[in-house]
């Protein structure tokens, strides 16, 4: 059985919410774009909180530096140890006023078990809709039930799930689709477009708290951690 995943935590322990953010398949936790969010919501005034799944945290030294162990790349764990994961982070925090997502893959993961870990909502960047090249390969049946209101910030040009092929989707009432202009899976646009990645990044930030504070006031105790 996997160890409990250890935290990276940024902001006040007694923040309105708790952002619980996982990577995605290829990047660590403490990669510019996730540390972006993290460091961006605790600035914010929410506590923020980062872990990695077992087979990245296992390529780092037993004192988490932040140099991996080995250049090579692992591939993800199956997905039931990733639910395991996600389900351990939820049960060390505490599901109240503690919302679950994250990159890519980590946000993939934690929309599959939001509403069985009864947390208060679920932010997704880029979500991968479909693997790239295969979107008949669909991974949303889950999105058009789920009950957890949710957040998915997508840019309009990505390959896992573009714009126009999104709006093609039946997702559930709870799920809510925003678009970064111009944007790639990590909210990236073409220097032609007129819009700048940090302008983007910004607007997700901005797209996130709204989010937050449109969500119901959690109720019984505060996260754990």
């Amino acid at each position: 059985m996997a160890s409990d995943p250890e935290l990276l935590i940024d902001g006040p322990k007694d923040a309105k919410w708790t952002v619980a953010l996982a990577h995605g398949a290829g990047a660590a936790m403490d990669t510019p774009f996730i540390t972006h969010f993290a460091v961006g919501l605790a600035e914010r005034g929410y506590r923020a909180i980062r872990f990695e799944f077992p087979y990245m945290a296992s390529l780092r030294t037993p004192y988490m530096a932040s140099f991996r162990t080995t250049g090579k790349r692992k591939p993800p764990d199956r997905e039931p140890v990733l639910r395991e994961a996600w389900l351990k982070v939820v049960a060390e925090l505490g599901p109240e006023r503690l919302v679950i997502g994250g990159k890519s893959m980590g946000g993939r993961i934690a929309s599959l078990i939001a509403d069985e870990a009864g947390v208060a909502g679920l932010i997704c960047l880029g979500y991968p809709f479909h693997p790239v090249g295969k979107p008949d390969q669909l991974r949303v049946q889950h999105l058009q039930m789920i009950k957890t209101p949710t957040l998915i910030l997508q840019g309009e040009r990505d390959p896992f799930g573009n714009r126009e092929e999104v709006a093609g989707y039946k997702l559930s009432p709870a799920v809510q689709l925003k678009w970064l202009s111009n944007g790639e899976h990590s909210f990236k646009p073409r220097k032609s477009s007129g819009t700048t990645e940090q302008e983007n990044l910004e607007l997700a930030l901005t797209e996130i708290e709204n989010f937050l504070e449109g969500l119901a006031p959690g109720k019984g105790k505060k996260p754990k951690r």
